[in-house]
C-alpha cells in the first residue's frame, strides 16, 4: 500500500515538473520569438530611417505656415538672415551656398560667398544665381512673398524658443538631405542645456539673480515668449520684464524701480562704449547691478541668432550670472 502511494505521489511530481519545462520551453520559444521580431522591426526602422536620408521629394510646412515642395537635393542655397547661414553651415552644406547677406558674418567662409543684399534684398541677384533653395526668416518680411512671386523656392525659420529652434535645424535637414546631422547637432544642443540646468537647478529662488536684457539703447528688452528670457531663465536668472510679452520697449523708471542684479547689453558688439554708456547713466547709479559692477556685453552674434550657436550662448550667461559655479 505504501509502495503504492509513493508511486502516485513521484508520478504526480513528474507531471507538475513537465508541465513546468514546458511552460519554460514556451515562455522562452515565445520570449526568443518576440526578441527576434523586436530586433528586425528596429533593423526595418533604422534602415527606413537610412533611406529617408536625402529622399526626395519632401514637402515641408515652414513657420511661415506654407506648404513646400522641394522635388531634388539641393545644389544652389541663398540664405538671407545670419541665423540661417549658421544653421546651413552648421548641417555641412558650405560649399552649396552661392548667396549670403551683407550682415553674415559667420562662419569666416561667408566673407568670400556673393552677397544678395542687406537689410534690403537684391531680388534681381538672388534670381540670377538660380538657387534651388533660398532659406529665410519670417523676419525677412514681404520680401519672402517677393521671392515667391518669382518663382524662387523659399523655406522660411521663425524660432522663437529653443525648442522651435531645435525644429528649423531639423526642418533644414529635412529640406537638404541631412536629416542625420541636424539630429546630431539638435542632441549636442540639448546636452548643453541640460549641463546648464544641473548646475543651477540647485540655486533657491530667493537667491537668484534678477537681469535686466538691454537689447537696444533705446531700452529695447526681451520679454516672455522670447529665447533670450528663455535662456535667462535656463540659466538660473529671474529676468525683470518676464512679465511682458515679446520685445518691449521699457521706460527708464520701470528699470530703476526693479533694480537689477544683473544688466546684459546685447548690442556691446556693435556699439562702441556700451557697457561704459550704460554705467555711467546719471539716473541709474543707485541700480545694484551698477554699484557692484555686473554690467556685462553680451556676444548677440551668439546670443540673438537662433541657430546651433545659440547653446553657446546659454552657457556664456550661466557663467556671468553664477561664476562660482561654472569657473571652478
Amino acid at each position: 500500500m505504501k509502495n503504492t502511494l509513493r508511486h502516485i505521489l513521484l508520478a504526480v511530481l513528474i507531471a507538475f515538473v513537465a508541465v513546468g519545462l514546458m511552460a519554460c520551453s514556451s515562455d522562452e520559444g515565445e520570449q526568443g520569438e518576440n526578441n527576434s521580431e523586436t530586433s528586425e522591426n528596429n533593423q526595418q526602422e533604422a534602415d527606413s530611417s537610412s533611406e529617408n536620408e536625402g529622399s526626395f521629394p519632401v514637402t515641408i510646412t515652414d513657420d511661415s505656415g506654407e506648404e513646400v515642395t522641394i522635388e531634388e537635393e539641393p545644389e544652389k542655397i541663398i540664405s538671407v538672415i545670419p541665423s540661417a547661414t549658421e544653421i546651413v553651415f552648421g548641417l555641412g552644406l558650405g560649399d552649396k551656398v552661392v548667396g549670403v547677406t551683407d550682415n553674415d558674418n559667420y562662419p569666416e567662409e561667408v566673407k568670400e560667398i556673393e552677397s544678395v543684399g542687406a537689410f534690403e534684398l537684391n531680388f534681381e541677384k538672388i534670381v540670377s544665381l538660380e538657387p534651388d533653395l533660398v532659406v529665410a526668416d519670417v523676419n525677412n518680411g514681404e520680401a519672402i512673398q517677393q521671392m515667391r512671386d518669382q518663382g524662387v523656392k523659399v523655406l522660411v525659420l521663425g524660432a522663437q524658443t529653443l525648442e522651435e529652434t531645435y525644429e528649423d535645424i531639423l526642418t533644414v535637414g529635412k529640406a537638404t538631405g541631412t536629416t542625420t546631422k541636424a539630429e546630431e547637432i539638435v542632441a549636442s544642443m540639448k546636452k548643453d542645456v541640460e549641463e546648464v540646468e544641473n548646475v543651477v537647478e540647485d540655486i533657491p529662488e530667493e537667491e537668484r539673480k534678477t537681469v535686466w536684457l538691454e537689447i537696444g539703447e533705446e531700452l529695447f528688452t526681451a520679454g516672455s515668449g522670447t529665447f533670450l528670457n528663455e535662456m535667462v531663465e535656463k540659466a538660473g536668472g529671474i529676468n525683470i520684464m518676464a512679465d511682458q510679452d515679446g520685445w518691449p520697449q521699457i521706460s527708464e523708471e520701470e528699470v530703476i524701480e526693479k533694480n537689477p542684479d544683473v544688466i546684459f547689453v546685447t548690442y556691446a558688439n556693435y556699439v562702441e562704449n556700451a557697457v561704459d554708456k550704460v554705467k555711467k547713466r546719471e539716473t541709474w547709479q543707485d541700480i545694484t547691478a551698477i554699484q557692484e559692477g555686473e554690467v556685462h556685453a553680451l556676444n548677440s552674434d551668439i546670443t540673438e541668432r537662433t541657430g546651433p550657436r545659440i547653446t553657446q550662448g546659454l552657457k556664456m550667461i550661466a557663467e556671468i550670472l553664477y561664476p562660482e559655479k561654472f569657473n571652478q
